[in-house]
């Protein structure tokens, strides 16, 4: 999601006020303690990995195993009656889940040594493989050969760098292969064997707990609710549902009773980010924050009006039901008491510049500690916005883009950026969430959104008046008022937090629409992969808006390996842009166009399974760059690739749970996905998320700052690129149906299909109880 900002700005991660930062630790005690932390967190998950089992089996069936394996020694037997023998004739070269062969070979093709592997992993796994069944069995990620990384490199940014220009890299490039790469490439193979993995726990310190921006807009990300679906309109009832199906997801994380994620249905993806998501908080430092994570917290920490509350959310050792937890919120919404002065815009400061932060908490801290640890050992955080949002039947494009403003942004104070995520709930019992970035990447957040939605909706459900089922209970008590005994000092910190805060949300340009032409059915009946689809668009429509190519960023996960995060996708290739030439040029037919995205789809598949595998270039060349970095190394080569702008940051949101939805019979209760601010001042944020089959929903965000980014203009642009790219697959006889060439009216449709083209389709009814 919003990582590319970051990455971006990792370098000034390593600055405060100016002045850089020592890293006086030598690399190999910097290495030796990655290993630290590592076998570290092994520890702390050893109990509960013994108690719920260990992949591939539970304790009781190691003792079988122990038992049956002695026996069979003593009698002289081969137990697996030459099983072994013959898995390690056909798969000699490979361990279980370090096979990638599967992932690399042609879609519907399926290989003998495949075939046999999968069988192998769904055997070891199990019936009902627990949340962190294969963490134990994930292989490490391997470093890369830095001449590849080079190669990799040199050929993602050919495309966009003049000769000259491009030749100097090169000379940078071999002067990096020859004088440097070998020994810092040596300390990446230390750290790999030593620690779990050689580059996360670097990408969270540098990219994200060392930057000193502002969270708001540059960190955090935000995730919508259902487009068309609002299940109650009672504010206080569907914070209600939405506490408890979260909470839910909260008990069936702690015991482990969520399925581990399958890549395509097979390969089990790493689990550890979920350990975070509830009861953690980012805390601010001069020079580098940390996340503080407790094992437990049973209250929500809630925002309305600037005033903050305490609200208890078990009862006896029990969940609070739906119902008692909407009489709670209920009585927060009557309560008519005024927010304290300085209160009401508190928050604002977890949005400004972290070093600003941390030195104004001290105070904060000594005058309402009890308040401030309220806040910040809270399960997550609930903001109950005294507006409305959502899509409305009177203006559908601007209402929604007021909606993922609000969500992304907020008014600078209600949201406490800090938390781990902000549950946001609408006057009009719209949901949203705001999700800080550094504890985790976005499948995991939306895994956990899917849940919540799907419980809510379709498990907890809602009485015919709109509350929550069930009864209130008198019984319990009010939610506690929290009190913040603010000195007169920090008064002048919060108005200028509250300033940049505002200064912030308001140069950043969302629109959000849903594109309903043609969905993921469509594009898999063309052959063609869905996401290369969508980033081959994606590249026509930006060369359209700025009549130029640029560097661009799609995340992709390296969950496949032992606690990995992300690695980075340069869709911008040359065959991308051979592909958008020919779709610009008029001399070009349509089967030669077609020809052209197929070869270049191909290549964006490449890029992103080999991403997908530890081969990627970005995370290498970042580690590389830190470990030059702590060895006081000079490099231009890296220092070069590190000074880049990434003027278009993509990132598709995936559907990971489509059990939980009936797409068939409730089309609309599908989650219409997030988004993030852009990267580079003059650039654009991009995400997507295939709505069932036939919905592709978009979420862009520019500043209105630039006087070269136009969030709603390159709405337009990605509209009228997707039914260009679509009418190759459809071809008719006549004239073409391609947009105009850049140059013309921003505001005009495509051709033979423009005619059904109107952007929103009629919005539903907004409530459905």
């Amino acid at each position: 999601m919003a990582e590319a900002h970051q990455a971006v700005g990792f370098r000034f991660s390593l600055t405060s006020d100016g002045t850089e930062v020592e890293l006086s630790a030598p690399a190999l005690q910097e290495i030796y303690l990655s290993g630290l932390r590592s076998w570290k967190r092994r520890l702390s998950r050893f109990w509960n990995d013994f108690v719920t089992g260990v992949y591939p089996a539970s304790p009781l069936s190691w003792l079988f195993l122990f038992s049956t394996i002695q026996l069979a020694w003593f009698l002289q037997l081969d137990p697996s009656l030459g099983l072994m023998e013959k898995i390690k004739e056909l798969l000699p070269d490979w361990l279980l889940l370090s096979y990638h062969g599967w992932l690399l070979e042609p879609h519907g093709t399926m290989s003998s040594p495949t075939k046999t592997w999968l069988a192998l992993v769904r055997i070891f796994s199990g019936r009902s493989p627990m949340l962190f069944s294969y963490q134990r069995s994930l292989p490490r990620q391997p470093v890369p050969p830095v001449q590849e990384t080079v190669r990799k490199y040199l050929e993602s940014v050919r495309p966009i760098l003049s000769d000259e220009d491009f030749d100097w890299t090169a000379v940078l490039a071999q002067e990096f292969l020859r004088l440097q790469a070998s020994l810092l490439q040596w300390y990446l193979w230390l750290k790999s064997w030593w620690a779990s993995n050689y580059v996360s726990d670097w990408w969270e310190e540098f990219v994200y707990l060392r930057s000193r921006n502002s969270l708001l807009v540059n960190s955090n990300y935000y995730m919508m609710d259902f487009l068309y679906v609002t299940p109650t309109p009672l504010q206080a009832a569907r914070a209600g549902n939405a506490v408890h199906a979260l909470l839910l997801y909260r008990h069936h994380l702690n015991r482990q009773e969520i399925p581990p994620t399958l890549l395509m249905g097979m390969r089990p993806l790493c689990s550890a980010q979920y350990e975070k998501i509830f009861n953690s908080t980012r805390i601010p430092g001069v020079q580098k924050d940390h996340i503080h994570h407790l094992s437990d917290s049973r209250h929500v920490a809630v925002f309305h009006r600037g005033r903050f509350f305490r609200v208890g959310t078990h009862s006896r050792s029990r969940l609070l039901p739906p119902r008692a937890l909407e009489q709670q919120f209920q009585r927060i919404l009557d309560d008519p008491s005024p927010a304290c002065p300085q209160e009401e815009h508190l928050a604002a400061l977890t949005a400004a510049p972290r070093a600003t932060w941390a030195q104004v908490r001290r105070s904060v801290r000594a005058g309402g500690a009890d308040a401030l640890e309220a806040v910040e050992g809270a399960a997550f955080f609930v903001s109950l916005d005294p507006e409305p949002a959502g899509l409305t039947k009177e203006d559908p494009a601007a209402s929604l883009d007021a909606y993922a403003h609000a969500l992304l942004a907020g008014r600078g104070y209600d949201r406490w950026f800090d938390k781990s995520f902000t549950l946001i709930v609408f006057s009009n019992g719209k949901l949203g969430l705001s999700v800080e970035h550094s504890w985790a990447d976005c499948p995991v957040a939306g895994h956990m959104w899917e849940f919540t939605l799907a419980t809510e909706c379709f498990q907890l459900g809602y009485a015919a008046d709109g509350h929550c089922k069930g009864h209130p209970d008198p019984t319990l008590p009010q939610p506690q008022r929290l009190h913040w005994d603010l000195p007169d000092k920090i008064h002048l910190s919060i108005s200028l937090a509250l300033r940049g805060a505002q200064t912030l949300s308001g140069n950043i340009d969302c629109h959000v629409f849903p594109f309903s032409h043609f969905g993921k059915s469509f594009i898999k009946r063309c052959h063609l992969s869905p996401d290369s689809f969508i980033q081959m668009a994606l590249q026509l429509a930006h060369f359209r808006d700025r009549g130029q190519f640029c560097l661009t960023y799609e995340s992709v996960t390296t969950r496949l390996f032992l606690e990995g995060r992300t690695e980075t996708v340069r869709c911008c290739t040359r065959e991308a842009c051979n592909f958008v030439r020919a779709m610009e040029d008029e001399k070009e037919t349509d089967p030669q166009c077609l020809a052209l995205l197929r070869v270049a789809v191909d290549k964006h598949q490449a890029l992103l399974k080999a991403a997908m595998t530890g081969q990627g270039a970005d995370r290498h060349l970042f580690a590389l760059y830190i470990v030059s970095r702590f060895l006081r190394l000079q490099s231009p080569f890296l220092a070069q690739v590190h000074s880049e702008q990434w003027q278009m940051a993509t990132s598709q949101i995936p559907v990971q749970q489509t059990h939980l939805f009936d797409v068939h019979n409730y089309p609309d209760y599908v989650s219409s996905g997030g988004g993030f601010g852009p990267a580079d001042d003059h650039g654009y944020g991009v995400s997507y998320i295939f709505m069932g089959d036939d919905t592709i929903t978009f979420h862009i965000a520019s500043k209105k700052s630039s006087t070269k980014t136009d969030s709603h203009r390159l709405g337009q642009r990605i509209e009228d690129a997707l039914l260009d790219v679509a009418s190759l697959c459809q071809p008719r006889q006549g004239q073409r149906g391609r947009c105009r060439p850049l140059g013309d009216d921003p505001g005009h449709r495509c051709g033979a299909l423009s005619s059904q083209s109107g952007g929103f389709r009629a919005p539903r009814p907004s409530t459905d109880f």
